[in-house]
């Protein structure tokens, strides 16, 4: 009889993590449960596209091996699959001195992630890349691309089943139940039996991973990014992607410029607190969410420490000037009148109780259960490793 493995969450990270499975256990009976009528419609189909060089990782951290293996699996992927996609390269802008620092440091992580071709930048060098860029100095980094993830996870899914796994849609899991011999898991359209569990269940990973481990000390905290657009006769601004140095306080990239590969010019995104686990607008609220938000100890130990960060990043969101002038800090001649609203995305944050943000992926295991609780950006980037990560913990405790 084969072994059943069950994986809560059709993300990429999901479906990556069962295609791995069935390349390397083909006689697994591998099924990926989703709640949602389609697949990837959530943190995976509301991204920016980026293909992420590993540049901005701590060395030796899960992010920045996941993410430089990850990236050689999704282009080799691609290329087999005839994946649109294109390494285009970006730059990392220092606009004041202060950034100068953090810049060198990003510079240094890059080399020693194992990246070639990066090339520091000096002020008049800059336009060589993108010629309305304003700045002190920068780096380019050849290796990052821009893709279209949603296609790539639809792949997978595809070749998931090809191999003989079961993708089921509108089918939510409710709880897991460990016993000796396997995993109960009961979903809204009942209950299923797995010799092991997996995870991936994104913005509400969280909520499963307490029923295994009630003393974690991680939850996940929704932050909204939302992206204004370049209007058409405005996008030769932007040759490619163009990045401020991040505030190494947080785990976001501030907002930049990204070229998209079926075309157009997204600007941002900011990251303001959503007020509901999938609230893609403003005006989204889950009473419950947003209470449990504010009751974990983290959060208010995070908005009590950065709370003027905070407030700029929500003024940023009531008003466009706002946004725009921090988008003139990388391109000057950019005004409110070439932005038209775009889209916006909801970052699983993983906040823990002693008031920090989590800067790496957070993978937990049990004799028969993988979490993994913690995989925003560049999890998309990542994602074949990662599951092919979790494929070899999977193998282990199978035997």
């Amino acid at each position: 009889m084969k072994q059943t493995i069950l994986i809560a969450g059709g993300g990429i990270v999901g479906l990556a993590t069962a295609y791995q499975l069935l390349q390397k256990l083909p006689d697994l009976k591998v099924i990926v449960l989703e709640k949602e009528k389609e697949l990837a419609i959530h943190q995976t189909g509301h991204n920016s596209g980026v293909i992420h060089s590993g540049i901005y990782y701590k060395p030796g951290s899960l992010k920045a091996k996941n993410c430089v293996h990850g990236y050689r699996l999704l282009l080799e992927f691609c290329q087999k699959h005839h994946i649109k996609y294109e390494l285009c390269g970006k730059i990392i802008v220092a606009t004041r001195k202060e950034e100068l620092p953090t810049l060198d440091i990003l510079f240094e992580r890059g080399l020693a992630n194992g990246l070639n071709g990066l090339k520091k930048l000096r002020a008049e060098e800059l336009k060589d890349y993108e010629p309305h860029v304003s700045g002190l100095a920068g780096i380019f980094v050849p290796q990052t691309g821009i893709i279209n993830y949603r296609l790539v996870a639809l792949k997978l899914a595809e070749l998931v089943q090809q191999a003989g796994g079961q993708i089921h849609t509108e089918t939510r899991v409710e709880h897991i139940t460990e016993r000796s011999e396997q995993v109960v898991v009961a979903t809204n359209r009942g209950e299923h039996l797995a010799d092991i569990f997996i995870n991936c269940a994104g913005l509400y990973s969280d909520k499963l991973a307490l029923q295994s481990f009630p003393q974690l000390d991680v939850r996940i905290v929704p932050f909204r990014g939302e992206y204004y657009k370049l209007k058409k006769e405005k996008e030769y601004l932007v040759r490619n992607l163009i990045y401020p140095v991040p505030n190494p306080s947080f785990p976001f990239l501030g907002v930049h410029f990204t070229r998209m590969i079926e075309g157009g010019v997204e600007a941002g995104p900011n990251a303001v607190l959503a007020f509901k686990r999938e609230g893609y607008k403003k005006s989204d609220f889950s009473f419950r969410e947003f209470s449990e938000t504010l009751a974990w100890p983290g959060f208010r130990k995070v908005a009590v420490k950065y709370w003027q960060t905070g407030l700029g990043e929500m003024y940023r969101s009531l008003s466009k000037a706002a946004f725009t002038r921090a988008l003139q800090q990388l391109i000057p001649e950019i005004n409110q009148h070439d932005l038209e609203d775009g889209g916006a995305g909801v970052r699983a944050q993983a906040c823990h109780r002693n008031g920090s943000l989590l800067d790496d992926f957070l993978i937990l295991e049990r004799k028969k259960i993988v979490h993994v609780c913690n995989a925003p950006s560049p999890a998309a980037t990542s994602s074949l490793s990662i599951g092919k990560q979790v494929a070899e913990k999977v193998s282990h405790m199978l035997g």
